[in-house]
């Protein structure tokens, strides 16, 4: 199911951990991604089954489930929807776009009609709030812990 399953400096506890997050995370997708991880977290199928259902070669699959659960917990999308006061409508949804579905920036400037300059900038800017932010959490959980 999950890279946990194969390291072995991974606890279950952890492991299960990683699973729920991904189970809540899921509701941020839509289409063939929330599709193909409900099928493979939620009711267990494998590669291969999924592979048979959608014609394709169960590698596909595999890489596709790892890039959505790769995109699903670095959760720079969660940090973007959690600071959403100091973002526009259309930096979310470049955030989205780019984070969350895995869009290149080329895509979304396509998509938006917009200058592939402008998404660039755009991202700049989520990345430096989303650092900020996380530089922020350091800093507080170090004090706590002294």
């Amino acid at each position: 199911m999950l890279d946990c399953y194969q390291t072995s400096n991974v606890n279950n506890n952890e492991c299960y951990d990683i699973a729920d997050l991904l189970r809540h995370r899921i509701k941020l997708l839509s289409g063939e991604d929330k599709l193909l991880m409900v099928m493979h977290l939620e009711k267990g199928n494998s590669f291969r089954q999924m592979a048979k259902l959608a014609g394709v070669h169960e590698t596909i699959i595999a890489r596709r489930i790892h890039k959505i659960t790769t995109r699903l917990l670095k959760g720079e999308y969660i940090t973007c929807l959690r600071n959403e006061n100091k973002f526009s409508a259309i930096e979310l949804a470049i955030a989205r776009e780019y984070f969350l579905i895995g869009l290149s920036m080329r895509e979304i400037a396509r998509k938006r009609q917009i200058t592939y300059y402008q998404v660039r900038k755009i991202l700049r800017k989520i990345r430096q709030i989303n650092s900020a932010n996380r530089q922020l959490v350091l800093r507080s959980n170090s004090q706590s812990s002294i």
